[in-house]
């Protein structure tokens, strides 16, 4: 029996750096960010005053306005990359069996500013003037109902939740239903809409975001001594996965192959990572052997790199455990340090930068990375992206509650 094998077809997705996957690709090899002052609400008396803000987004293109309006932020962001993922894909849904097509996505916190809008709707007004459509815009499981319902995919949809990993997550649950055969093919990624003064306030407090309110667009430092927290932004990222023979049979452009996926979990800390990194250390070991990889084939690591003291210290020690003295050869990137921390989204996101790594032969930068950390010692392409050929890569999404994820990507052209 042939194995089967799974691959990306489509991509897509929206973030402060661009409304579409070429715009945001561009900004992140070019190592642009857009990291704005929060003018959505007051945040004058707060230690942290920026954020990598999605701004002059017509999502009208992609979703009604009447779902915009019912669903809020969370579902529209979902949808514009979803329907930009169709869309590169060539997916035509009359020419697709709709029970073997389904709708896995990752995120962190769903729709958290529907609920707490809501809320205050109802502590202000009463309870007769909440929306009836509250209930629905708050759960993530919607954002894959309503995209199961635009294109009329009967097979598995179901809301992923993994903390920031949830965008690797929902790729490996998708990834895994195409390899037990219940479907052909699967929409899947992460999506973010997590801004608002409780989030804000609630990472603040758990001392995870960055303070640096004088240069919001340096403020993101991954592996600098000098980095002191995360970017918060928001978005979505999208991919359509498919079965090899499926998407040959319909001529399908293809992005690169997804070899090999693992989660695991610290069991260590609710919000910091094992100070060894056991757990990021397993799922890598898990994904390259699942892909029947060692460490000297992969050409290029995406890391979480957050730009917290501890994820970075840990994921340095983690990949050096993990891949000996070839570590110090692989180009690891966070490419966070342009798009900030996309949390449910990231995983996703990063996946494709992967992907576009591959097809491209270039590596992203780590930008604003001017004071190397000793214990950060590998190579993070530091501040200008780097030609390289990538045939395999490894992307890293962790999380707190002590998640972990590893996703290993092949090149088409790799002969496999």
């Amino acid at each position: 029996m042939n194995k089967t094998r799974v691959v990306v077809t489509g991509i897509g997705g929206v973030t402060s750096v661009g409304n579409d996957i070429g715009q945001i690709w561009a900004n992140v090899v070019a190592g642009r960010p857009h990291v704005t002052p929060i003018t959505r609400f007051d945040v004058s008396e707060r230690r942290t005053q920026f954020a990598a803000q999605i701004e002059n987004l017509d999502a009208s293109a992609y979703v009604d306005e009447r779902t915009q309006r019912r669903l809020g932020a969370y579902v529209t962001y979902a949808m514009v990359g979803a329907v930009q993922a169709w869309k590169d894909a060539g997916l035509d849904a009359s020419q697709i069996d709709p029970q073997r097509a389904g709708v896995i996505i990752g995120s962190a916190i769903g729709g958290v500013n529907a609920m707490l809008e809501q809320y205050d709707v109802m502590r202000n007004e009463g309870g007769r003037r909440v929306s009836p459509f509250a209930i629905p815009s708050i759960l993530i499981d919607t954002a894959p109902g309503q995209i199961a319902i635009e294109y009329g995919l009967r097979g598995p949809n179901l809301g992923i939740v993994g903390a920031c990993a949830s965008g690797n997550y929902g790729i490996g649950e998708a990834f895994h239903a195409i390899l037990r055969d219940d479907a052909d093919l699967v929409i899947t990624g992460g999506v973010e809409d997590a801004l608002h003064p409780f989030t804000l306030a609630g990472f603040e407090r758990a001392r995870a975001m960055s303070g640096h309110n004088s240069d919001p667009n340096g403020a993101s430092r991954p592996f600098d001594v000098e980095r002191d927290g995360f970017v918060m932004g928001e978005g979505a990222a999208m991919l359509v996965l498919e079965r090899l023979e499926h998407a040959q049979a319909r001529g399908a452009h293809i992005y690169g192959e997804i070899l090999g996926y693992s989660a695991t979990a610290d069991a260590y800390h609710l919000t910091a990572p094992h100070e060894q990194g056991l757990g990021a250390i397993e799922a890598m070991r898990n994904a390259l052997q699942r892909a029947g990889l060692t460490p000297d084939d992969i050409d290029y690591i995406n890391a979480h790199g957050t730009s917290t003291q501890l994820n970075d210290a840990a994921e340095t020690r983690a990949i050096k455990q993990v891949f000996g003295e070839r570590a110090y050869g692989i180009p690891v990137s966070s490419t966070k340090s342009v798009t900030g921390h996309l949390l449910g989204a990231a995983g996703a996101m990063e996946t494709i930068f992967c992907l576009l790594a591959m097809r491209d032969g270039v590596v992203p930068p780590t930008i604003n990375y001017h004071h190397p950390d000793p214990v950060c010692d590998l190579d993070f392409v530091p501040n200008q992206a780097r030609p390289h050929k990538v045939q395999f890569a490894v992307n890293n999404s962790f999380g707190f509650g002590g998640h972990n994820s590893s996703i290993v990507l092949g090149a088409m052209s790799n002969g496999r």
